[in-house]
This record gives structure tokens, sequence and C-alpha cells, in this order.
């Protein structure tokens, strides 16, 4: 039922609890699993280049490399989870019971997003508290990480939404993560600081969207920066609105959604 101001509450609420059941039901493969994988990550990567020994921006590397490594666990998270939901309705042919209710698109998206976006903070959650345990992880600035922490899981739901809503099979979603979300990740600076970078490529850099969410994030921790973190804030929210946009605008004219 929809109160005076027009939104469908109970609906709402209803579709971001059964977006949030589906990854808790099974949550050895959807939180313990990448938990398990990023410190996997955080292993190979500071014995390959060093360990302690070596620093960056002179912060030992592994306190460098730790919040890039959640960032991407959040990130990755949240885009599996709402491409997930979408693609296995859609293959499955219960994508009507989404969107026979009385809800509208942006009430579709938000209930959807929300689910992908809670999905990425339980596991970036779960990844820093036992990462603390072996990186001495420290907190610069809490409103940075919470603040990147959201968008960038809302950034990567939308994407996922979008990248579903596209995606006529699996193979095409797995396209969509193997050739954009994946290069984009390991791009942004993650495993390194674009000051190392040649100029032409720290050009490149700054044009990768997941650097703004990985260097405003690293910053809520170290306090160090490759790029202006005001200027990040600013990307992050143009970039989700316009997302945000594009994605309601899908579900409202039912693109490849109905017959």
């Amino acid at each position: 039922m929809h109160d005076p101001a027009g939104a469908n509450w109970i609906g709402l609420w209803t579709l971001y609890m059964r977006e949030v059941r589906r990854f808790a039901k099974v949550y050895t493969q959807t939180i313990m699993a990448p938990v398990v994988t990023t410190l996997l990550f955080l292993a190979i990567f500071s014995l390959a280049l060093g360990g302690a020994a070596r620093s960056v921006a002179g912060i030992p590397f592994p306190e460098f490399l730790a919040p890039g490594l959640i960032m991407m666990a959040i990130a990755q998270n949240s885009f599996a989870n709402t491409s997930s939901s979408i693609m296995i309705a859609k293959v499955q042919g219960n994508i009507v019971d989404t969107l026979m209710p009385p809800l509208t698109a942006h009430e579709l998206v938000l209930g959807i997003a929300m689910g992908g976006v809670t999905r990425g903070i339980v596991v970036g959650t779960a990844v820093g508290i036992v990462m603390s345990l072996v990186v001495g992880l420290g907190v610069h600035n809490p409103a940075f990480i919470l603040y990147h922490a959201v968008m960038a899981s809302l950034m990567l739901a939308l994407l996922g939404t979008l990248g579903a809503l596209w995606a006529e099979k699996f193979d095409h979603i797995a396209a969509v993560t193997n050739f954009v979300i994946t290069p984009l990740s390991f791009l942004s600076g993650t495993f390194y600081s674009i000051q190392r970078l040649p100029e032409a490529a720290q050009v490149a850099a700054h044009l990768n969207p997941f650097f703004y969410m990985i260097d405003g994030f690293r910053y809520g921790f170290i306090g160090h920066a490759d790029g202006h973190v005001t200027a990040g804030v600013f990307v992050m929210a143009v970039i989700n609105a316009l997302l945000w946009c594009l994605v309601t605008r899908l579900f409202r004219t039912g693109y490849k959604l109905k017959a």
C-alpha cells in the first residue's frame, strides 16, 4: 500500500529484504569466501612486492594495500549481488514477480540496489575486521571511509543492475565482469600509487571512476591520496546520479524485461 506521499514502503522493504536474504542464506559463499580471497591477495602481493620492507609514500606497503583490497571486495560483491539477482530472474522467467507489484521504477531500483549495497558493506566490514588482525589499519577520516564505501557499493550495484538488464545470458554478465569491472579495478591504483606511472598513464588513471573510490577510501584510512579527494567526492556523486537515472529509465521502459 502506498502512503499519502506516494511511496510503497511495504513493497520496497519486502523487495529489499528479499535481496538481503538471497545472499545471507548462502553466507559461506557470499561473505566468508570473499574474506578468504582478499586475505590471499594481501598475503601474495605483500610477499611478492617486498612486504613491510617496502613503502609507498612513506607508508608500509601492506597498510597501503589493505584499504584498496577491502574496497575491491566491497565493489565486486555489490556488483555480483544485483547482477545475479536480475539475471537469474530473467533466465528462470520469474522476473515478472518483481515487475508486477505496485512499485515505481525508482522503488525497484532502490530495493535491488540497496540489497547490493548491503552485501558490499557487510563483506567490506568482515574483510576489514579480519584484515585488521594482521595489518596495522589506522583510521584517518571515518567520514571518507563511510562515504566511499556506500557510494562505491551503490555504483557497482547500479552497474550490476545495468549489466543484467542488458545481458541475455550469463556469458554476457561474465563478459562485463572480465572486460569492464576487473580491468577497471586492477587499473585503479589498488596495488600501486599512480604517482609512479608516466604522466600519460596518470591522466588515464584519473579518467577511471574506480580510481576515485579506491583513492578516497584509502585516504580515509592512511591520510594519503594520489588525487584530489574533494574532486573524488563529487565524481562519485555525479556518476551515481547518472547511473541511477539510466537504470531507472530502463526499468520504466521495460528494457529487455517485458515481451
